[in-house]
């Protein structure tokens, strides 16, 4: 069974809900087991998936290099993943197309929320990290032209399927989803566990 449908979407939300967790309430409990619930679930898609492998290791170098990891929950999450990929091990990456959706995913952890940015327009392009979507998207459609030019290698370059596109699309609008809900969640699931204490 393919469970990427199911992961990407759940990753993306678990992954905000670790963070707003963290940001906006404090409460270290429910930001660490988010964390924890999101670093399982994209270890199982890098394991399983070559293209997921890719994205998620990139969007990893991207977040370290841009020294995002900042807190236990980020830590935890990351501990999680590396240890399921060393542990079980990846398919085979392109490290061309790593290194160009590293370098894509860097300049959107550094664009978003930079105070330096004024323009409107270049404020949105990185607030919903629009630089990684065209990368995935330029290999996708690569990928596509592949599978009718089956000649169309590049060392280097690995091409990705079209459907992990849209995998991530889903990856990211559960992302936003978590975020713009997440007060609504957050209550309910502190009326259902009292256990996620707030930790001032």
């Amino acid at each position: 069974m393919n469970f990427e449908p199911i992961l990407y979407p759940l990753s993306g939300f678990f992954m905000k809900l670790s963070d707003d967790a963290y940001d906006r309430k404090k409460n270290i409990y429910l930001a660490i087991i988010a964390g924890i619930l999101c670093g399982s679930f994209i270890g199982y898609l890098a394991v399983t998936s070559a293209d997921a492998a890719c994205i998620f290791i990139a969007i990893l170098i991207g977040t370290v290099l841009s020294l995002k990891v900042d807190s236990l929950n980020h830590i935890a999450a990351l501990i999680l993943f590396i240890l399921i990929v060393i542990y079980i091990g990846i398919p085979s990456i392109g490290i061309v197309t790593l290194l160009i959706c590293s370098i894509a995913a860097f300049l959107d952890e550094v664009g978003n929320d930079n105070k330096l940015i004024k323009n409107k327009r270049v404020k949105l392009f990185f607030e919903y990290r629009f630089t990684l979507k065209i990368a995935v998207l330029s290999f996708a459609l690569l990928g596509l032209l592949q599978s009718t030019y089956p000649g169309l290698k590049i060392p280097g370059v690995q091409y990705f399927l079209l459907p992990t596109f849209i995998y991530f699309i889903f990856f990211d609008l559960f992302y936003e989803i978590a975020g713009l809900k997440f007060n609504t969640i957050y209550d309910g699931l502190n009326s259902i566990f009292r256990v996620f204490r707030k930790i001032d």
